[in-house]
C-alpha cells in the first residue's frame, strides 16, 4: 500500500471528518464518564461516609493519580505506543467502573471504613486511566485537525451533563423508594461501564478506520512521528519511509523549548481548572449556605456548571466569536479570580439565585476558554511537536485540577 500523502488531500482530508468528529465525542464522553459518575452520586456516598468528606477526599485521591501518571507520561510521551496507551485507559476505566458495582453488590451498600479504602484505590485507578486516556487522546487529535479536539472536549464535558442530568432523573424516581439512592448510584456505574465498552470498541475498530484518521497519522508518521505506527498498522497502513522521506521536526523544539513557547496557554491551562476544581464540586456540597432546597441543591448546581461547560466548549465553533488572542485569554482567566470573593459572600450568605448564576458563569468561562487555549495552541507545529505539546497542556490541566482540589479544603476553614 502507497504510504505517501494522497495527491487530493483536500478531498481526503474530508472523508469521514464528521464520523471523526462524532467518535472523538464519543470517546470524550468515556473519559470522563466513570469519574463524572463518581462525583454525581456524591449525595449517596455522604450517606454512608458521611464523616469522611467524599468528595473532597476522592476528587483529591483521583487528581493525585491523575498527575502522578501523566508526569511520566508526558516525560516519555515521544516513545509510548498511542494506541496502547489509549487502549489500556478505556479498558481500566471499563474494568474498575465494573468493579466498583461488584463492590456495592457485594457489600450491600454497607459504609464502614474499609469499604471507604476500597473505594478511594478504584478510584485512584480511575486517575491513572485519565492520565492514559486524556492525555493520550488529546496528544493524537492535537495532530489532526482543531475540530477533533473541541468535539473530544466537548463529549467531556457531554459526560458532566449527562450525568448530572441522569442523576436528577434517578433521585425524582427513586426518592420515595427504599434505597432509592442505592439503586440510582448503581445504574449510575452501570451505564458507565457499558459506556466503556463502547469506547474500547469504537477506538479499536472504528476510528483508525476513518479515511481523515488515516491521512494525519500518515502525515504525522511522515513528519516523524514515532507514536502512531501501531494505529497505522491497525488501519492496514505500512510505514516504509526511508530517512530521507521523512520530513523530520525541527531538533531544536524539545519539551522544554515547546514549554517555554507557550507557557502562556500553559499557565492559562493550569489556572482555568485550578480555580473551577477549588470550587466545584466540594464547594457545591459543603458551602453553599442555609437554604430551603434540601438534598436537591448540590444536585442542581452541579447539572448547572455541567450544562454550561458543555455550551461553552461549542461556543468556539463559531470563528467570529472565538478567542485567539494570547494577551485576552491570559486576562480572560486572570478575571474569573474574582468569583472567589463572589462565591464566598454568596455561600455566606445563602443567596440560592445569585449562587445558581455564578456557578452557571463558572462552568460557561471554564467549557469556553478551555477549548479555545487547546485548539490555538498547537497551530504551526508539525505532527510530533503537537502530539508533546497537547501533552503538555494535558499535564497543566491536570496540574491545575490537583492545585484546584487541594486549595479545595481552605474553604472548610471558612
Amino acid at each position: 500500500m502507497e504510504t505517501g500523502l494522497p495527491a487530493d488531500e483536500t478531498q481526503v482530508r474530508l472523508q469521514g471528518k464528521g464520523s471523526a468528529m462524532a467518535v472523538s465525542w464519543v470517546l470524550g464522553v468515556g473519559a470522563l464518564a466513570s469519574r463524572n459518575s463518581i462525583f454525581t452520586i456524591g449525595d449517596y456516598y455522604y450517606k454512608l461516609f458521611p464523616d469522611y468528606h467524599p468528595d473532597r477526599v476522592l476528587t483529591l485521591v483521583y487528581q493525585t493519580l491523575a498527575l502522578s501518571a501523566m508526569i511520566l507520561f508526558t516525560y516519555k510521551e515521544s516513545k509510548i505506543n498511542t494506541r496502547r496507551r489509549n487502549m489500556s485507559g478505556y479498558i481500566l476505566f471499563f474494568l474498575t467502573t465494573l468493579a466498583l458495582v461488584l463492590l456495592d453488590l457485594i457489600t450491600s451498600g454497607k459504609g464502614g471504613t474499609r469499604n471507604y479504602i476500597v473505594i478511594c484505590v478504584f478510584v485512584a485507578a480511575f486517575g491513572v486511566a485519565d492520565a492514559h486516556v486524556q492525555g493520550g487522546m488529546v496528544g493524537d487529535l492535537s495532530l489532526m485537525c482543531p475540530e477533533f479536539v473541541q468535539s473530544f472536549f466537548g463529549g467531556m464535558a457531554a459526560s458532566g451533563a449527562l450525568t448530572s442530568a441522569l442523576r436528577l432523573i434517578t433521585k425524582a424516581a427513586f426518592e420515595k423508594s427504599d434505597s432509592g439512592l442505592r439503586k440510582g448510584a448503581i445504574m449510575f456505574l452501570a451505564i458507565s461501564t457499558l459506556l466503556e465498552l463502547v469506547c474500547i470498541y469504537l477506538y479499536a475498530y472504528v476510528f483508525p478506520n476513518l479515511p481523515v484518521v488515516k491521512y494525519y497519522r500518515t502525515k504525522a508518521a511522515l513528519e516523524g512521528s514515532k507514536t502512531v505506527s501501531s494505529d497505522l498498522v491497525a488501519a492496514g497502513i505500512q510505514t516504509n519511509a526511508s530517512e530521507q522521506d521523512v520530513l523530520k521536526p525541527r531538533e531544536s523544539l524539545c519539551k522544554k523549548e515547546l514549554l517555554f513557547q507557550n507557557i502562556d496557554y500553559a499557565v492559562e491551562i493550569f489556572l482555568i481548572f485550578l480555580l473551577s476544581l477549588s470550587i466545584f464540586p466540594g464547594f457545591l456540597y459543603e458551602n453553599t449556605g442555609k437554604h430551603h432546597w434540601g438534598s436537591w441543591y448540590p444536585l442542581v448546581l452541579i447539572a448547572v456548571f455541567n450544562l454550561w461547560d458543555l455550551i461553552g466548549r461549542y461556543i468556539p465553533l463559531k470563528n467570529s466569536i472565538k478567542m485567539e488572542s494570547r494577551k485576552g485569554l491570559l486576562l480572560a482567566t486572570l478575571s474569573r479570580f474574582l468569583l472567589v470573593p463572589a462565591f464566598h459572600f454568596t455561600g455566606k450568605y445563602g443567596n440560592p439565585g445569585l449562587m445558581l448564576f455564578l456557578v452557571l458563569f463558572l462552568g460557561l468561562s471554564n467549557g469556553y476558554l478551555t477549548v479555545c487555549v487547546m485548539t490555538v495552541a498547537p497551530r504551526g507545529y508539525k505532527g510530533p511537536e503537537q502530539n508533546a505539546l497537547g501533552n503538555l497542556l494535558v499535564l497543566c490541566l491536570l496540574g491545575g485540577i490537583f492545585a484546584g482540589v487541594s486549595l479545595d479544603w481552605l474553604w472548610l476553614l471558612d
